[in-house]
C-alpha cells in the first residue's frame, strides 16, 4: 500500500480500481468471470453458509481495527462451517461501503479475512461492491464433509453428554474492557490481552473435526448434534434442544469459565456473560459419554456440561446447591431487534 492511498476513497478509486485491488486478495485462477467455480471431492456434501456484518452493530472503530473486524467476519463464517462438520473450500465476499470510506480502510478489512482464512488453507473466490450509507460485510462461506459426518442440531437424543470445546464469556469481556478501558483493573496485562484477542480474533474450531472424523469412513451409530455458541452458549443449548424435541440439564461448575473473568467480576455476572454473552465462536455438541469423555481429553479447556433429557426445559443447576436451579429461555439472550 503507497502512502497516497492513505487519502484516497473508494469515490475517487472507483468500482473497477477498487475490485482491481481487491482481486489481488483472491486467486487469480478462480476470479474474472460471472462466477466461481470450486471442485467439491467424490462422495461429500456441499455446506453452504452466510453471515452479515454492518458497522455499528456488529464492529466499530471503538472496539475493532480494519484488520480485526475481516478476521471475526471470516471465523464467524468458518465456525459455522465447523459446527457442521464441514472443512471450508472456499468464501465469497459482499461488500457495502460509503464513498468517501478511504480505500486503505477496505485493504486492511481484506488482510484481516485472508490472515484468518489462510489458517485453514481458504481463499477468497468472488464477491460483489456496491454503495452503501453504512459500511457491511456480507459473506457466503463453502465447506465440505461426508454425508454421514454432517452435525445437525435435530439429532440430539436423551443421556447424550453435552460437550463445550472451550471457555466461554472471554468475548464478551474483552468487549468490555474495549468499551471501558478504565475497568478490569486488577487484570494482569496477560490477561486483560488475551480477553480482548478473544473478541477480537477469534478462533473457529475447524480442529476439533479431525478428533470427531479421523477418517472419511468414521461413522457412529448415532449422528452427533450440535452447532456452534456464536450468540451464547445458553442460546446454542436452547437451539439444539428445540429442534431436537428434547431437554437439557447444565451443571454451573462445569462450564469453562476463564480464571481472570471470575476473579474481575465475579462468579454470577462471569455466568451471565458465559451464558448470554456471546461470539465465542466454540461448538456445542451432543453426543455418547464414552466418545464425550474421550474428546474432553484431547482439546484443552473443554468439558462436559451436563445432559440432554427427554423433558424438554433447560435448566441451569448448581451441583454445590449455593444457586436455585434456573430455567433458561432464548428472552434472556441478545435480540436482533429489540
Amino acid at each position: 500500500m503507497k502512502d497516497s492511498d492513505f487519502e484516497l476513497s473508494v469515490r475517487e478509486l472507483g468500482e473497477q480500481g477498487l475490485l482491481k485491488r481487491l482481486q489481488s486478495f483472491c486467486p487469480a485462477e478462480l476470479v474474472g468471470d460471472d462466477a466461481a467455480v470450486l471442485t467439491t471431492q467424490p462422495e461429500k456434501s456441499l455446506v453452504v453458509t452466510a453471515d452479515m456484518l454492518v458497522d455499528g452493530v456488529h464492529f466499530s472503530d471503538r472496539t475493532t481495527s480494519p484488520e480485526d473486524a475481516g478476521w471475526r467476519a471470516a471465523a464467524a463464517n468458518l465456525s459455522d462451517l465447523a459446527a457442521m462438520g464441514a472443512t471450508p473450500i472456499g468464501i465469497t465476499v459482499g461488500l457495502g461501503v460509503p464513498g468517501d470510506l478511504a480505500i486503505a480502510w477496505v485493504e486492511r478489512l481484506y488482510q484481516g479475512l485472508t490472515d484468518c482464512l489462510a489458517q485453514y488453507n481458504t481463499v477468497i473466490v468472488g464477491g460483489d461492491v456496491v454503495r452503501s450509507p453504512v459500511t457491511t460485510v456480507a459473506i457466503t462461506a463453502f465447506g465440505q464433509a461426508p454425508p454421514n459426518q454432517l452435525i445437525r442440531r435435530a439429532t440430539a437424543q436423551p443421556d447424550q453428554a453435552i460437550v463445550v470445546t472451550g471457555v466461554h464469556g472471554a468475548s464478551r469481556a474483552g468487549l468490555e474492557l474495549l468499551l471501558h478501558p478504565d475497568q478490569g483493573g486488577g487484570l494482569t496485562s496477560s490477561d486483560r490481552a488475551a480477553l480482548i484477542r478473544a473478541h477480537q480474533r477469534p478462533i473457529p474450531r475447524l480442529d476439533v473435526l479431525p478428533l470427531l472424523f479421523p477418517t472419511p469412513n468414521t461413522r457412529y451409530p448415532k449422528p452427533i448434534a450440535g452447532m456452534d455458541s456464536s450468540d451464547g452458549l445458553a442460546d446454542a443449548v436452547l437451539q439444539i434442544c428445540r429442534a431436537s424435541g428434547v431437554g437439557a440439564r447444565i451443571d454451573r461448575h462445569q462450564i469453562p469459565i476463564p480464571a481472570a473473568l471470575s476473579n474481575w467480576v465475579g462468579a454470577e455476572q462471569a455466568t451471565k456473560w458465559v451464558l448470554y454473552g456471546g461470539e465465542d465462536f466454540e461448538l456445542v455438541l451432543c453426543l455418547p459419554t464414552d466418545l464425550a469423555m474421550k474428546l474432553v481429553d484431547q482439546l484443552d479447556q473443554s468439558a462436559m456440561i451436563g445432559i440432554i433429557t427427554a423433558q424438554p426445559d433447560v435448566w441451569l443447576v448448581d451441583s454445590s446447591h449455593t444457586y436455585p436451579d434456573e430455567r433458561l429461555s432464548f428472552e434472556q439472550g441478545f435480540q436482533h431487534f429489540c
